[in-house]
């Protein structure tokens, strides 16, 4: 791991339980001396990404702020949503998510809520695992085959345990029926009692970026308003990857958005993680 990572690797630290960090856990989280610790922190604080406190505590800086504002001002996936969302919300009072991802995680970009009855713990920013919920397996479906791979070798228990699979073998086959169908649908595996309905998101390049969803209660979801949901929620998010299109088309940034590569784990010993190529 490079200096800047390792640096930037800190920031991690600050999770839904954690309300600072102090040197102590740079120390540990790095490996690192305390003139190392003290180094990352005093770049990570001149930068605005961490703020001092007393105790020797450090937590997230105002500058989280100023890029946040910044990303739902001008983030070209959100641009390409927010319209498409508000729009097919509003007809059908339903409640939509977009998600993007990062690494091995997928996450709540924006949302249009019309149903306040309906709460889902898919907070805005709040990370969850790529193998559980409508949010999540479209995208997990259109994975490139070497990414996959690399997901199945360092979180297998995981993939087991959500049912995608017991081996490679089985994981591919679920997907590629996932990925032939359009749409996920999911039931209770995220929140008890709610249902997701979600279709992913393409680049102009047909690279999966995100993944646009209906969160609805089950019990208020009879067939013939489910199968309503999976025909918009296709047909939406086909209009936000035309939408993305068009940005580009129109110089903004668009092209910008690439799909992260799964966070590397420690591989069990032995392993050696996929090259680019055929599955």
């Amino acid at each position: 791991m490079s200096t800047p990572d390792r640096m930037l690797s800190i920031l991690d630290l600050f999770r839904d339980d954690t309300t600072a960090a102090f040197q102590e856990d740079v120390m540990a989280h790095l490996d690192c001396s305390r003139a190392t610790a003290y180094r990352y922190l005093k770049s990570l604080t001149e930068s605005g990404l961490l703020a001092p406190t007393a105790g020797g505590a450090y937590v997230l800086g105002s500058r989280i702020i100023e890029l946040d504002r910044h990303l739902r001002q001008h983030d070209p996936l959100m641009r390409a949503a927010r319209e498409v969302m508000r729009a097919t919300g509003d007809e059908l009072n339903a409640n939509l998510m977009l998600c993007s991802y990062y690494g091995d995680k997928v996450m709540c970009v924006d949302r249009y809520w019309t149903d306040h009855s309906i709460e889902s713990s898919y907070a805005r920013g709040r990370p969850f695992p790529m193998f559980r919920g409508a949010t999540a397996k479209p995208i997990l479906a259109n994975l490139p085959p070497y990414q996959l791979r690399n997901l199945m070798l360092w979180h297998a228990s995981e993939i087991r345990e959500a049912g995608l699979g017991e081996d490679w073998d089985a994981f591919r086959a679920n997907l590629k029926q996932l990925r032939a169908a359009g749409v996920c649908v999911s039931h209770g595996e995220v929140d008890p009692g709610l249902m997701g309905i979600g279709s992913a998101i393409f680049t102009p390049d047909q690279k999966v970026v995100g993944s646009l969803v209906f969160i609805a209660a089950q019990a208020r979801t009879p067939p013939a308003r489910l199968a309503l949901l999976r025909e918009r929620i296709q047909a939406a998010a086909a209009q936000v990857t035309q939408n993305l299109q068009g940005l580009q088309d129109n110089g903004a940034a668009a092209i910008g958005i690439m799909p992260s590569r799964p966070r590397r784990q420690k591989a069990p010993a032995g392993a050696t993680p996929a090259r680019r190529g055929k599955a």
